[in-house]
Formats: C-alpha cells, sequence, structure tokens
C-alpha cells in the first residue's frame, strides 16, 4: 500500500442535510469547493481529483417514526457514501468526504472499517465534535440522525444502519476519540460512560490545553494505522465559525483548532477524512468554509510554525 502522504486525495461530495434539524447542510460541499478546497491540498504537494458528489432522495423534512427521522433516506445516502469511499480506498486513495450532515459518517467510517479489517491494519477515529453523537431512538430528544452516527458504528440502532458496511460493530471502543465535546444529552451522557468511550472534552482542553488532548487521542498511532478524522464544523467555538446548524459556545478558537490539525499531519498516518455540518445558510461570507479549507490544509501539512 501507499503511504498516507503519497496517496491521491479524492474528493466525494455528499450534498444532503437528512440525519439534520435544520435545512442547509446539504449545500456544504459547494461551499467548500468554492473556498478553494482542492487548490489548498494541492498546495501541499498533493494531487486532487474531485468525483463530485454523490446522489440520493430528496430531504423529505417528516416527523420522527419510531424514533427516527428519515431512517430509509438516511441509509441511501450512507449506502452511496459507502460506496464511493470504499472505491476510493480501494484504489490506494485517500478520500474526503464534503458534507452535508454529520449521519454520513456511518457510511464513511463504515467504509473505512471493512477497509482496514482487509489489509489489516488499525483504525484510530479521531471525532473533532461539540456532541458526543451517542444518541438512539429510546433517549434521543429529536429523532436526528445526525445526533446518532457515534451510537449506530458501534452496533447501537436500527439493522439497516449498523449493518450497512457487513462489519456490526465498525467500531470498538479503543477504535475512537471524541475530542471537543461540550454539549451532550442526559441519557447520552450515561450511554457514553456505559460503552466507556474516551472523551476529551472542552473541560478537559481547558485544564490540560489542546496539545495534552491530543497526544493523549493520538497514543498508540504509528506506520500500522489508519487515521480517520471527522471534522463537524461546529467542533469550532461559533465566534470563528458561524455556518453551523448547531452552534455551541465554548468550543476551540483558531489556534487551538490549528495545533489540533498540525499535530495530526505530524503522524503523517491520515487516511480519510470527513467535513461535514457545513452550512451555508448559516454563515457570513462564506468564512466557516474558509476556515475549515484552511483547517484542512494544515491536515495536509501546511505549517505556520517556522519548521523544517
Amino acid at each position: 500500500m501507499q503511504a498516507a502522504q503519497h496517496r491521491i486525495v479524492h474528493l466525494i461530495g455528499a450534498p444532503t442535510d437528512i440525519g439534520a434539524g435544520m435545512r442547509g447542510a446539504s449545500m456544504g460541499p459547494e461551499a467548500l469547493r468554492v473556498a478553494g478546497l482542492q487548490a489548498a491540498i494541492e498546495a501541499q504537494g498533493r494531487r486532487v481529483i474531485d468525483l463530485g458528489n454523490v446522489s440520493g432522495p430528496p430531504n423529505p423534512w417528516l416527523a420522527p417514526v419510531a424514533g427516527h427521522r428519515h431512517l430509509q433516506q438516511v441509509r441511501s445516502w450512507n449506502q452511496q457514501v459507502f460506496q464511493a469511499v470504499q472505491g476510493v480506498l480501494g484504489g490506494g486513495g485517500l478520500p474526503v468526504l464534503l458534507g452535508g450532515d454529520h449521519c454520513l459518517a456511518i457510511g464513511s467510517i463504515g467504509a473505512v472499517a471493512a477497509h482496514c479489517k482487509a489489509v489489516g491494519k488499525r483504525l484510530r477515529v479521531l471525532w473533532l465534535d461539540a456532541h458526543a453523537d451517542f444518541n438512539t431512538c429510546d433517549i434521543t430528544p429529536s429523532g436526528n440522525l445526525h445526533g446518532m452516527p457515534v451510537a449506530v458504528l458501534r452496533g447501537l440502532g436500527p439493522r439497516e444502519l449498523t449493518e450497512l458496511s457487513g462489519v456490526s460493530p465498525a467500531l470498538m471502543p479503543d477504535d475512537i476519540r471524541l475530542l471537543g465535546v461540550r454539549s451532550v444529552d442526559p441519557g447520552e451522557r450515561a450511554l457514553v460512560h456505559q460503552h466507556r468511550l474516551d472523551v476529551f472534552d472542552m473541560r478537559y482542553i481547558d485544564e490540560h490545553g489542546m496539545r495534552q488532548a491530543l497526544q493523549q487521542a493520538l497514543l498508540g498511532v504509528d506506520e500500522q494505522t489508519h487515521l480517520h478524522v471527522s471534522l463537524d464544523a461546529d467542533f469550532l467555538d461559533p465566534d470563528i465559525a458561524p455556518g453551523v446548524g448547531t452552534a455551541v459556545r465554548g468550543g476551540p478558537g483558531y489556534r487551538e483548532a490549528q495545533l489540533c490539525m498540525e499535530m495530526i499531519a505530524d503522524t503523517g498516518a491520515l487516511g480519510s477524512l470527513d467535513l461535514v455540518e457545513l452550512n451555508p445558510a448559516c454563515d457570513v461570507r462564506n468564512q466557516t468554509a474558509a476556515l475549515v479549507v484552511d483547517l484542512a490544509e494544515s491536515l495536509f501539512g501546511k505549517s505556520t510554525l517556522m519548521r523544517a
């Protein structure tokens, strides 16, 4: 297999807000393109191929049924994402999913997990998000599936989603680290503790700093590790990233976020990436998209520090 830093980067758009509680994330892929994502990654010496957008059903904007909103539509979109990501990984490429809402990580990470199992690599997922996304139909206050992908990937949820990748659960507790969390529903909090997930919430980051949080989250990552980063735009503080549908105050600022990306890049293990939950309808002159592009460029090697 090619080393991660030499793989061709493939952009995959998934223009849907099917799992969200607010419309607008469907415009995210085009906003990232307008903000210059391809050119930014190419500036780091990488070849980039934009595969365009996968397609799926329109958002019917219906009420939840048995605790899930738009379950069949979410399944359809994630099947398309799964196949697209699987195809890129199978060809030795590095997939970058342009969301779309965070329910799409069911398909992208499901494909990555299946790939890692097939090629014998360890998987580490960094879930950068203001939310734990560990709800289920029994405890969700909304039924929105973008609040459930981590639970689904742990095998909790409807079979239409948990068995999507053919590997259930797709993730074991040691495969995933959650960073930046600061908004968790009561029932969700209990479930996170029950499953013993490693969570570096904003209290931890405030007390110990982003550097130590990342050092702990990346512990054990080596050349045999496939590192997947799932970056929800609401991971960032809304003062610098207003273009999200579920903004939560108190997130990382610009330098904290840059340090996070640079430390991930330093591992050389980045194998796949989600850029999700960008909502241009809530943004100001595409500034959140521009910031996400800036951070993505750092993930691929741009450094603000004077280092060789």
